[in-house]
């Protein structure tokens, strides 16, 4: 039932109108006079440029309406095609989007050589044929020839939309005035969604700057700790080595000194014994780890402290890690 689906076409940069194939050239003709309406109101239509960072609202197609507390969701998925940039109607500077679908409705259909046809379009066999056809019927939501407009606010910030739709007595292009006075009635009202969505970003940031600062605050005092752990523990690891240092010093001391009472040979044994420890030891200067070790503002200087390096503007003397 291709032929009665709704087109798909490959081009995307055209205007908002999904059809069928024997409903496109109605929606069209429908798009051309609400449009040429309303460039004759002081209205201009336009598909949206792409720096206008407008959104396009997804289109709900079936002619019923949603169950009793189903909500359509204007980012879902939709199997219809959809253009890359929204139409839109630019009223007294405000825009709002424009999307004209012909809407689908559930019809019964039957499977017939392997393929779907209308129920009321099927004609049973005659009983003479000597193959009866191997068919079922099911329901499917084809496009019922009546549209519908879908008039929204295409700003990402906020949610606002209304529709129009045919039905089998009435037609959309008689709504035409209507909707004109429905696009300039809703301004007031898209406009104050606009600035509450404004206001709210506001909230959201200042929510976002406090949330910041206690986290750089919180940070400032981590790191304030940490800098003055990591210094008393590299100092006791300082008078650790100070005194390894020492104790190594004085053991080779002393064995060198009690070399100098042993006979020639057994003292030139020991002083190259001792030589070789010297060697495997290595040589440790105690002023060295002193001199490399770092106080906690070496290491990390607290916020409340750069501030004040900068207020008297000797900024070149802060240390920070």
């Amino acid at each position: 039932m291709k032929e009665s689906e709704h087109l798909k076409p490959y081009k995307k940069l055209l205007v908002d109108v999904t059809a069928s194939n024997t409903g496109i050239d109605k929606a069209l003709g429908f798009a051309n006079d609400l449009f040429n309406a309303l460039e004759s109101a002081g209205y201009r239509v336009v598909i949206a440029p792409p720096d206008a960072k407008l959104r396009r609202e997804s289109v709900y197609e079936k002619e019923e309406p949603p169950p009793k507390g189903h909500k359509h969701d204007p980012y879902g998925y939709s199997r219809l095609w959809s253009p890359q940039r929204p139409t839109v109607v630019y009223v007294d500077a405000l825009a709002f989007g424009l999307s004209i679908v012909e809407m689908t409705e559930s019809v019964a259909v039957r499977y017939v050589n392997g393929k779907y046809v209308r129920e009321s379009d099927y004609v049973a066999p005659k009983a003479s044929r000597r193959h009866v056809d191997h068919t079922w019927t099911s329901t499917h939501d084809l496009p019922s020839g009546r549209l519908r407009l879908v008039v929204y606010a295409p700003q990402w910030n906020i949610s606002w939309s209304t529709t129009f739709q045919e039905t089998k007595t009435h037609s959309l292009a008689s709504d035409i005035p209507r909707i004109i006075k429905t696009l300039k009635s809703s301004i007031a009202t898209v406009t104050e969604k606009l600035a509450e969505a404004k206001r709210q970003a506001e909230i959201r940031e200042q929510e976002w700057l406090a949330a910041e600062k206690r986290r750089r605050q919180e940070e400032d005092q981590r790191r304030e700790a940490q800098s003055i752990k990591d210094s008393r523990d590299e100092l006791e690891q300082v008078i650790q080595a100070w005194a390894k240092a020492f104790s190594l010093e004085q053991f080779f001391q002393g064995i060198e000194d009690r070399a100098t009472a042993l006979p020639e040979a057994d003292r030139q044994a020991v002083l190259l014994r001792l030589g070789l420890a010297r060697e495997f030891v290595g040589t440790h200067n105690p002023l060295d780890f002193f001199l490399g070790w770092k106080t906690p503002l070496e290491r990390y200087v607290p916020l409340a402290q750069r501030r004040e390096v900068d207020d008297t503007g000797d900024g070149d003397n802060a240390t920070q890690e």
